[in-house]
């Protein structure tokens, strides 16, 4: 397989392919959020903070990042099983950290399910650590 990454900025028409590997991705939970209005609010809330990933013009990958102007965020960070292992998850947190650095943001939290071996593993060798102190809670409309 011949592999050409392309990383660039993600815009509001990759969203159907993003949102088909977050339903395929087990560990990704789907929220109402996800829709796609809300991903392009998310995306003119935080301009230059999400990348994707393409091979020969497909999207392989994807990172969704935010800040509130306090703390950034990393969500639904993915990549397309068969080109796991080749440092496209670490260059695409690489990117979207940097962008969200450059704004003056100091601390970044990422959101992982509990069952998602895969992606608390993923962080764990990144470094990342889980905030065992804190209780998360949340009100859903």
């Amino acid at each position: 397989m011949q592999t050409s990454f392309k990383y660039r900025e993600t815009v509001s028409n990759d969203h159907p392919a993003l949102y088909e590997m977050w339903q395929a991705t087990p560990g990704i939970t789907i929220r109402n959020a996800d829709t796609f209005e809300g991903f392009v609010s998310f995306l003119k809330r935080n301009p230059g903070l999400s990348f994707v990933v393409e091979n020969q013009g497909q999207i392989v990958g994807g990172i969704l990042g935010g800040h509130d102007g306090r703390f950034g965020s990393i969500h639904h960070l993915v990549v397309l099983p068969e080109f796991r292992k080749q440092g496209i998850g670490n260059h695409l947190v690489e990117l979207s950290l940097a962008r969200i650095e450059s704004a003056g943001i100091e601390k970044v939290h990422i959101f992982i399910n509990k069952d998602n071996p895969g992606g608390n593993k993923f962080w764990t060798n990144k470094g990342w650590v889980e905030r065992v102190e804190l209780t998360m809670a949340s009100y859903t409309f």
